[in-house]
C-alpha cells in the first residue's frame, strides 16, 4: 500500500511540473513583440535604435512624415528592415530644390512613400544576401513597391539594394529588425514623376475660350486666332476686370484665360492651401477666416480657375490676435482686410527678395483696388508696409503650386491712410488800375490825331 500512495505522488508531482512547463513555455511565447501584434514599441526595438543611431537625417525625416504609428504598427506585425541612408546624402548630395519638394507640407504623401521605400517587411540579413549565381531578389516594400538586392560580380563582391551599396551591412541588430547603412537615398519613380510634374509648369497650359467664328468687317474674312499664351503667362486682362463688383472693386466681370471649360481646379487649390495652413501650424485663424468668408473663397477659387495667379500674404495666428474690435466691427471690414493681403500675382520668397534687392522699394497691386502694399530689404528678409503697420515675410513658400503661393508675414497689414490737409491761402494784393472815362478815351484819341496827346498826362 505504502509503494502504490508513493507511485500515485510522484505520478501526481510529473504531472504537475508538466503543466508547470507549458504554462511557462507559453506564457514566453505570448511575451514575444513580433507575434503579440499589440503594437506596443519595447526599448530593444529597431525602431527606437533607429531614431538613437547615427542616422539622424533619416530619423528627422520619419518624425517629419508622421510615419511612427505606422512603424511600430509594422514592427508588431513583421520583423522589418530598414536601409538607412548616410547624413551626408541627405544633407550635401541631395539636390535642395527636391529636399525643398519633400517638406513641402502639400507633399507629405511623397516624403511618406519615400521613407516606406527603405523599409521591407522581412530580415534580410548579410548572411541571407542573395550571390552572385542567383542574381537580383525582388523584395516588396511596405509602401508596396519593388526593391532589388543583388551582390556584384568580382573579387569585392559588393551588396547592392537597388543601385546603392550597402556600406554598413548588419549595423544595428534588434530581435524585431536590423539596419543597414546605404551610400545614397533612394527614390522611387513615383515620387521621382510627382517631383517633376511640380516642378514644370507645362502642365498648367492656359486654355482660350472657344466660341463662334469671328468676321472681320473690313476683310469680310475670319479673323486669326490669337498667339497661343505660354504657360505661367499672365492673363490678358487685370485681375481687376475680372471681379465680381465689391467694394473698392472694378465694376464690371470679364472672362480670363481659362475659359469656359475651366482647365484650372481652382476651388480644389484653394481648398488644398487652406488644409496646408491647418496642417502647417500657427495659421489657424487665416484659415478660419477664409473659411467662413466663402464668398471670398469662391471668387478665389473662380480667378484660379479662369487663368490668374494669386499671392496670399498670411498673417500668423499672434498677428491675428491684436486686431482690435474697432477694426473688425465695420461693415466689410474682414473682407477688406483680406483683399489687401491678396496680390494678383505669383511670387515666392526668393522673387519677392530679388525684387527689393534689386529695385529698393517694390509696390504690389492688392485686390483691394487701388490700394497697394509696399515691400522692401529689411533684416536679410523681405518686409512689408511701413511704422508699426509692418510685418517681415516670417514663414516663406507655405505653399506654392505654380498658381496659387502662401507666404506667411508676422503682422496684419492695413493701406495708408492719405491725409488731406487744406492749404491756408494767403491774401494777395493785386494793384487795380481806374478804367479810363469815355470822354476821356475820346479827348486822348483827338490830342493823338493832333499829335498833342503829351500835354495831357492822363492819356499817357
Amino acid at each position: 500500500m505504502d509503494r502504490r500512495i508513493y507511485g500515485g505522488s510522484a505520478a501526481i508531482n510529473l504531472i504537475l511540473s508538466l503543466l508547470f512547463f507549458s504554462a511557462t513555455s507559453a506564457l514566453s511565447k505570448n511575451q514575444i513583440p513580433s507575434s503579440s501584434g499589440s503594437g506596443q514599441i519595447n526599448s530593444n526595438s529597431v525602431l527606437v535604435a533607429l531614431l538613437d543611431s547615427r542616422y539622424t537625417e533619416l530619423s528627422e525625416l520619419v518624425e517629419k512624415a508622421l510615419l511612427l504609428q505606422t512603424l511600430e504598427e509594422a514592427v508588431g506585425r513583421h520583423n522589418i528592415t530598414i536601409f538607412a541612408p548616410r547624413n551626408e546624402a541627405l544633407e550635401r548630395d541631395l539636390d535642395p530644390e527636391f529636399k525643398r519638394f519633400l517638406l513641402e507640407p502639400g507633399n507629405l504623401k511623397s516624403l511618406q512613400t519615400l521613407l516606406m521605400f527603405h523599409i521591407i517587411p522581412n530580415r534580410v540579413g548579410s548572411d541571407n544576401w542573395p550571390d552572385e549565381e542567383s542574381g537580383r531578389v525582388k523584395h516588396e516594400t511596405l509602401g508596396n513597391d519593388q526593391l532589388h538586392l543583388s551582390k556584384t560580380k568580382g573579387g569585392d563582391g559588393k551588396k547592392m539594394v537597388d543601385s546603392a551599396e550597402i556600406i554598413r551591412p548588419d549595423d544595428l541588430t534588434r530581435p524585431d529588425g536590423l539596419i543597414h547603412g546605404i551610400e545614397r537615398l533612394l527614390i522611387p519613380r513615383s515620387v521621382q514623376e510627382d517631383f517633376n510634374r511640380r516642378r514644370s509648369l507645362q502642365s498648367i497650359s492656359a486654355v482660350l475660350p472657344e466660341g463662334a467664328p469671328e468676321v472681320d468687317p473690313r476683310t469680310n474674312r475670319l479673323k486669326k486666332k490669337p498667339a497661343p499664351v505660354p504657360a505661367g503667362s499672365p492673363p490678358a486682362l487685370p485681375i481687376q476686370s475680372a471681379m465680381a463688383p465689391g467694394p473698392s472693386l472694378a465694376p464690371a466681370p470679364a472672362p480670363g484665360p481659362g475659359g469656359k471649360h475651366h482647365h484650372f481646379d481652382g476651388e480644389a487649390q484653394v481648398k488644398d492651401f487652406i488644409h496646408t495652413l491647418l496642417h502647417y501650424g500657427g495659421y489657424n485663424e487665416m484659415a478660419d477666416i477664409l473659411v467662413n468668408l466663402t464668398s471670398l473663397a469662391t471668387e478665389m477659387g473662380r480667378l484660379v480657375s479662369e487663368g490668374y495667379v494669386l499671392t496670399v500674404l498670411a498673417p500668423n495666428d499672434e498677428a491675428m490676435a491684436k486686431l482690435t474690435t474697432d477694426q473688425l466691427s465695420e461693415p466689410g471690414a474682414p473682407e477688406q482686410i483680406m483683399y489687401y493681403h491678396i496680390i494678383p500675382e505669383y511670387q515666392t520668397e526668393e522673387s519677392m527678395y530679388n525684387s527689393v534687392r534689386r529695385f529698393g522699394k517694390v509696390k504690389y497691386d492688392t485686390l483691394r483696388f487701388p490700394h497697394k502694399v509696399a515691400a522692401k530689404e529689411a533684416d536679410g528678409s523681405v518686409k512689408f508696409g511701413d511704422g508699426e503697420r509692418s510685418a517681415y515675410l516670417f514663414d516663406p513658400d507655405i505653399y506654392t503650386d505654380g498658381r496659387i503661393s502662401v507666404q506667411g508675414i508676422d503682422g496684419v497689414l492695413f493701406p495708408e491712410v492719405e491725409e488731406t490737409v487744406e492749404s491756408v491761402k494767403k491774401p494777395v494784393k493785386k494793384v487795380v488800375q481806374q478804367r479810363r472815362g469815355k470822354l476821356l478815351e475820346v479827348t486822348c484819341r483827338m490830342l493823338g490825331a493832333l499829335g498833342k496827346d503829351n500835354y495831357l498826362s492822363r492819356c499817357q
